[in-house]
């Protein structure tokens, strides 16, 4: 199993990316699919989810709420996260992880994990 994760950088504050995470090694379909996120000397923390069914619901930290959004496609065994008016505190190590028929904000309800791809927001 294999989640592969990209799409960090450098940004600035108000700006924008996009990060997806590609999954193999697993039957996508039937995963939730999480994002997380760990800023330098901190725990690591519940960012996004959404649901293995099709009705794609989703759930999301109040902190990001309104400006990231998590979508996925099962055709290509990815999941996205659009972060939208970033700021200075999103600066974080991102992680993808899946979750087998779950929906769930705990990190220990997951099953797969991702290596995770920087983010950092520039003031």
């Amino acid at each position: 199993v294999q989640l592969q994760a990209s799409g960090g950088g450098l940004v600035q504050v108000g700006g924008s990316l996009r990060l997806s995470c590609s999954a193999s090694g697993i039957t996508f379909s039937r995963y939730a699919m999480g994002w997380f996120r760990q800023a330098p000397g901190k725990e690591r923390e519940f960012v996004a989810v959404i649901i293995w069914s099709t009705s794609r619901t989703t759930t999301y930290a109040d902190s990001v709420k309104g400006r990231f959004t998590i979508s996925r496609d099962n055709a290509k065994n990815t999941v996205y996260l659009q972060m939208t008016n970033l700021k200075p505190e999103d600066t974080a190590v991102y992680y993808c992880a899946a979750d087998h028929y779950g929906y769930s904000r705990y990190e220990s309800d997951y099953d797969y994990w991702g290596q995770g791809t920087l983010v950092t927001v520039s003031s």
